[in-house]
């Protein structure tokens, strides 16, 4: 349940912050990474192997080939398949949910936002839209420079853990702290912050709406999903709406919270719940986060929603 005290927004950084590091962490503990230099896959601390045996492909015969074809089956194309349908489950049941509370590239889109926002008073670099945040009248050096050391900790850093998922991490750390680089070691840093450098000041959320496939296939689940989560827009109390367009300035995904409309471009992250709450009272905003037409969070503004939902129905009934 969420209270006053502590905003959507709060929680959300919370999960992303968390989400990340366990991301990051991964490699290190085991979790998930392929190792290049032993050609194995590590899955939950343990090797993950086709479990066929040496030398199997000496014997020809239809049932040892039976034997291959179906641990090849189990224990490759079938993980796979349950990994693959892993992102259009998340959408059919929470839409963009993964998107906005827990992508770690969304969170970095994000901070790169705000950080331009402080300093020119829009978003993008490039394109001004009718609704931008307010630019910050002061501490411009201050965010500036906190934007020219994230340009270099942050896609750095992201360099050297993501090349753990396929080198080992401590032979990525140890030439790190060396200063000597295996070609793979020195491709996959450079890579990866090269990356990292181009989408985070150039693209952004660009990447979210029209390439990453994790996205696309959330949008496309919580798009023919009767039951996906997703806002919803108190028409009953829109005359209390006072035209502040603090939900239009808070989206980040150029939303317009207000049109009431399945916009598949909505990553439930609620920036727009709680900049209502702001402009018209904690728990009497206009906005709420839905699963089909039932109501999820915040609970101050499911509460008003059922208690609407429950007078009309006692006005039906007589």
């Amino acid at each position: 349940m969420v209270n006053n005290g502590m905003s959507l927004t709060r929680y959300r950084r919370c999960s992303q912050i968390g989400f990340t590091l366990f991301f990051f962490l991964m490699p290190v503990f085991n979790i998930l990474r392929y190792d290049t230099a032993t050609h194995e896959l590590y899955i939950l601390g343990q090797v993950w192997s086709l479990g066929l045996p040496e030398h199997f492909y000496a014997d020809q015969g239809a049932v040892s080939s039976f034997r291959v074809a179906a641990q090849f089956f189990l224990k490759a194309i079938l993980p796979w398949i349950a990994f693959l349908a892993l992102f259009p489950l998340l959408g059919f049941f929470t839409g963009r949910f993964f998107c906005g509370w827990l992508c770690p590239e969304g969170a970095l889109f994000e901070l790169a936002d705000h950080l331009t926002a402080k300093l020119i008073g829009r978003r993008n670099l490039f394109v001004t839209t009718d609704c931008e945040p307010h630019p910050s009248p002061t501490n411009k050096f201050w965010y500036g420079s906190i934007a020219a050391l994230g340009m270099v900790i942050i896609p750095v850093l992201s360099g050297i853990m993501l090349t753990g998922y396929f080198v080992a991490p401590k032979t990525v750390w140890h030439q790190v702290l060396s200063g000597e680089f295996t070609f793979g070691v020195k491709a996959g840093i450079l890579g990866v912050t090269i990356y990292m450098l181009i989408t985070s000041v150039l693209v952004r959320h660009v990447l979210c709406r029209f390439v990453c496939a994790a996205g696309l296939m959330q949008m496309l689940f919580g798009w023919i999903s009767p039951r996906s989560l997703r806002l919803k827009l108190d028409t009953s109390r829109i005359s209390a709406c006072t035209d502040c367009r603090g939900c239009d300035r808070a989206c980040f995904m150029n939303v317009k919270p207000r049109r009431n409309k399945r916009d598949i471009s909505c990553v439930n992250c609620g920036a727009c719940i709680d900049a209502c709450n702001r402009e018209l009272g904690a728990g009497k905003g206009l906005f709420h986060l839905a699963f089909g037409s039932a109501c999820s969070l915040p609970a101050e503004n499911c509460r008003n929603v059922r208690i609407k939902l429950a007078s009309r129905a006692d006005r039906t009934a007589e």
